[in-house]
């Protein structure tokens, strides 16, 4: 049985007359008529007499009509609840160290932005707890609608004091006996385990992998203060007391905008790119 049949049912039997029923859903009287005969053959019985007076429902229409009821108002909050969802701001986990370039789009969209960690933007998006995410590549993100957003090389961000510091590039070979400070593995383990990987293909083994805190300002002060230790990060605006060098034969990072393609606003997150 068609929703809208069962809508037309309704009407009619409320109003007891076709033609207010017809006026109060605003189609013609004869559409209206036609409707409910057609669900009379469909059913195989009669669901109203039909007198001068107007339209009384039969016993088969009044058994009917709680059922109806009862599945036209389930319709009306599922559509409710689809339109909750579209209007309501969407929710995107965004890393540390985002690309700039795309957090202004982020924010024209009016959306709710979350600082996150690429492991636990993941947790949330398999939960549905979070509409999308933004995170750096490669992570565990199967099943997943992946749209990389930013491609950029990385470089070298050491102290302005470091020897490294007065040079204008560096090469692999400048990195040796060196540490790498990288934030915990557990926070992003898929883009933690490739940098250290194309680092390895480089030539480059860090002396000690040191683990960052995630904290901008504590970051900064380990690489002023921290001694011989370096971090591979793209280019950026350094902080105070900080200089951002060209790495030769660089690994690029790609960030994506990564959801869930069942996602009922799954169109609304894509138009964000």
């Amino acid at each position: 049985m068609e929703l809208r049949r069962l809508r037309y049912l309704c009407a009619v039997a409320e109003e007891g007359h076709l033609t207010r029923a017809a006026e109060r859903l605003g189609i013609r009287a004869s559409s209206l008529s036609q409707q409910i005969i057609a669900l009379e053959r469909e059913l195989d019985t009669p669901l109203f007499v039909r007198t001068q007076a107007g339209m009384t429902p039969t016993a088969a229409a009044l058994a009917l009509l709680p059922h109806a009821r009862r599945m036209l108002e389930e319709a009306d909050l599922g559509a409710q609840a689809v339109r909750d969802t579209v209007d309501r701001p969407l929710r995107v986990g965004v890393t540390p160290g985002a690309p700039p370039s795309v957090l202004p789009a982020l924010h024209a969209e009016a959306v709710e932005i979350d600082d996150l960690s690429a492991a636990r933007q993941l947790e949330l998006l398999r939960r549905g707890a979070l509409d999308a995410g933004l995170l750096a590549l490669p992570e565990a993100v199967d099943g997943l609608r992946v749209v990389v957003v930013s491609e950029r090389p990385l470089g070298v961000l050491v102290s302005d004091t470091h020897p490294l510091a007065r040079l204008e590039d560096v090469g692999w070979d400048d990195l040796t006996g060196l540490d790498l400070l990288l934030y915990e593995r557990e926070l992003a383990p898929g883009y933690h385990d490739a940098l250290l990987a194309e680092c390895a293909a480089a030539g480059w083994r860090p002396a000690h992998v040191r683990s960052g805190p995630p904290r901008r300002t504590l970051f900064v002060a380990e690489l002023r203060h921290g001694g011989d230790v370096v971090a591979l990060r793209p280019r950026e605006e350094p902080a105070e007391g900080l200089r951002w060098l060209p790495l030769r034969e660089a690994p690029v990072v790609r960030h994506a905008l990564v959801w869930d393609p069942a996602h009922a606003s799954s169109d609304r997150i894509a138009a964000l790119l």
